[in-house]
């Protein structure tokens, strides 16, 4: 890796004081930005530059900053969480850019995500699939049967752990031509699909998500595969497939 150095930039970015209001693109120069900065240290240098020069500093979703909370969601340069591949926007470092780089930066473009103010949107859609059937009901009284009693095949307890690594960050949605959801609750549909904790409610687990899905208005899945790519946990289409076979056997 090369040693770090400053660059100076030019932001081209989306500012929208609240969701009845039109926004539109701003322009801000930054100089002196160090290569061993994360994206959004160098957004952090920039608000503090528009605080000294008494100026509305751009707001935007951080939490945990470790690739974890999927908050800090962001489209750069016309990808979802940047030019970068299997990582979240706090993940992104600014030595993937280049001194005199013009860099665009927009909130997550989605019907269902509606932009809250500058690059935060409202993800509370996703929340709302979660509570139409993501969850197990299970006695936690005290009365819980050990897990290691139910055997589980690895191949299957591999794939639910994976699908169960999706961050809910919505860089499916974003990047998708459609604003389909599908990867998402897919993987939500497969993590308990696989495992025998989530037989008991399968049928109405997949049909009230599903039904969830479209009320949101989230647009259908056209197999285009831009969600795998972009997604920082690499999330497969397979489960897509999963939650369709589901979905067609909960209907029958």
């Amino acid at each position: 890796m090369s040693a770090a150095k400053n660059i100076n930039i030019t932001l081209k970015i989306w500012r929208q004081k609240n969701a009845k209001t039109k926004g539109g693109i701003e322009t801000y120069k930054l100089d002196n930005v160090s290569t061993a900065s994360s994206f959004l240290e160098m957004l952090d240098q920039l608000n503090e530059q528009l605080v000294n020069d008494r100026k509305e500093p751009v707001a935007f979703d951080h939490d945990c900053r470790e690739g974890i909370c999927g908050s800090c969601s962001l489209y750069i340069n016309g990808r979802a969480h940047g030019p970068d591949t299997g990582i979240t926007t706090c993940q992104l470092h600014m030595r993937m850019f280049n001194d005199g780089d013009t860099i665009f930066v927009e909130p997550w473009r989605s019907k269902a995500f509606p932009v809250i103010k500058d690059l935060v949107v409202d993800r509370t859609a996703f929340d709302r699939i979660q509570q139409a059937g993501g969850f197990v009901s299970v006695n936690t009284s005290g009365n819980t049967i050990d897990a290691n009693t139910i055997p589980v095949p690895k191949h299957d307890a591999d794939n639910a752990f994976m699908a169960a690594a999706c961050i809910g960050c919505g860089a499916c949605v974003a990047t998708c031509k459609n604003g389909s959801a599908m990867l998402f609750v897919g993987a939500k549909v497969s993590q308990y699909a696989l495992l025998p904790q989530g037989k008991v409610e399968a049928t109405e687990r997949v049909l009230n998500m599903v039904r969830q899905m479209d009320e949101e208005g989230f647009g259908n899945c056209t197999n285009t595969g831009a969600c795998e790519i972009e997604c920082p946990k690499g999330i497969s289409l397979e489960n897509i497939a999963r939650m369709n076979r589901e979905y067609l056997k909960a209907s029958l």
